[in-house]
């Protein structure tokens, strides 16, 4: 199976003339993951094919090419191949794409989650894989996730407390995904979320979707005081909330199990939310598959993974893409 990389995240198929995540013209058949910006077509105008949600928060975010939508378990088929989408749990309308043909079958993640992020369609996969292409952003051992159910008690006491306090709790997380997971963990709490303006426009197709955001409205400076307020890093740093002098900061990422994060980011808690699988899941999910070939993208340390892999008969790859600091 000839599996190629191509450009900054595009993983190409060329003897299938199938392209995933790819931005260039060379291929019939486009496949977009998700909506997140690294992984949207660079040509804004491009055709593609992606699922219903996502090509909603695709034009959200400038896309106004022509998309064919498929949902999952929904197949097409091309003159060398059929192609399934698997609901991937990363973001809403995140999915995995698996392809067969006489070459053999191929399931490329994108970015996933499992167990999935629970602001997602779920998650699912093929039984049989022949080619496992795998993103292995959170490579190494000391990655090992809470459940969703502990983390969102975490988030929550967190705001809590931080109010009972009289002081404001603001959660960075990136604006696409992150934000509203950590909106549908506060909804129990009943108190008014506000948010950055770029995640607000991105809530109401999550709402459509059926996912609980609580009660929530845009960021306002004069209004934000008291609610709980949810942000990014970079606008945190731009003046996001800077008049309210009593506030508290919470993390929430898979890069918040680094220690060193805490004085990078000057937070008062570090909660390692991911939208990405764990290091344990990504080796188990390996093994169940059995793939004839794992190829591996998205690690700083692929020769770990490719280490715990090859301790179970299972053979490795590596495609050289950069990692996402996106989660």
């Amino acid at each position: 199976m000839n599996i190629t990389k191509a450009g900054y995240h595009g993983i190409l198929l060329p003897d299938l003339n199938l392209g995933f995540d790819y931005s260039g013209t060379d291929t019939q058949h486009t496949f977009i993951s998700h909506a997140h910006a690294d992984h949207m077509p660079r040509n804004r105008q491009s055709s593609v094919y992606c699922t219903s949600n996502t090509l909603k928060l695709m034009r959200r975010r400038g896309y106004k090419g022509s998309a064919t939508v498929l949902e999952f378990g929904e197949s097409i088929e091309t003159d060398e191949a059929r192609i399934t989408l698997y609901p991937a749990g990363h973001i809403l309308g995140s999915a995995m794409v698996y392809v067969e043909s006489d070459e053999g079958s191929v399931l490329y993640t994108g970015d996933y989650r499992t167990p999935p992020s629970p602001a997602s369609e779920g998650f699912s996969i093929p039984e049989q894989v022949d080619h496992f292409i795998t993103e292995a952003t959170f490579s190494l051992p000391i990655y090992k996730w809470d459940t969703h159910e502990n983390l969102g008690q975490e988030i929550r006491s967190f705001a809590q407390q931080t109010l009972d306090d009289e002081a404001t709790p603001v959660f960075l997380a990136y604006n696409l995904g992150k934000a509203q997971e950590v909106m549908h963990l506060l909804a129990p709490l009943e108190h008014k979320v506000q948010i950055h303006g770029a995640g607000y426009k991105l809530c109401d197709v999550y709402e459509e979707a059926g996912i609980d955001l609580g009660d929530y409205e845009p960021y306002d400076r004069n209004t934000c005081e008291g609610k709980i307020l949810i942000t990014t890093n970079s606008a945190l740093n731009n003046g996001f909330a800077s008049n309210i002098r009593e506030k508290r900061i919470a993390y929430c990422s898979g890069w918040a199990t680094r220690d060193a994060a805490r004085s990078q980011l000057t937070v008062h808690k570090l909660i390692p939310l991911s939208d990405h699988l764990d290091f344990f899941e990504l080796i188990h999910l390996c093994e169940s598959l059995n793939p004839q070939m794992v190829h591996i993208t998205h690690t700083p340390n692929a020769d770990v993974v490719q280490h715990y892999l090859e301790q179970r008969n299972i053979c490795s790859r590596f495609l050289d893409m950069e990692v996402e600091e996106d989660d």
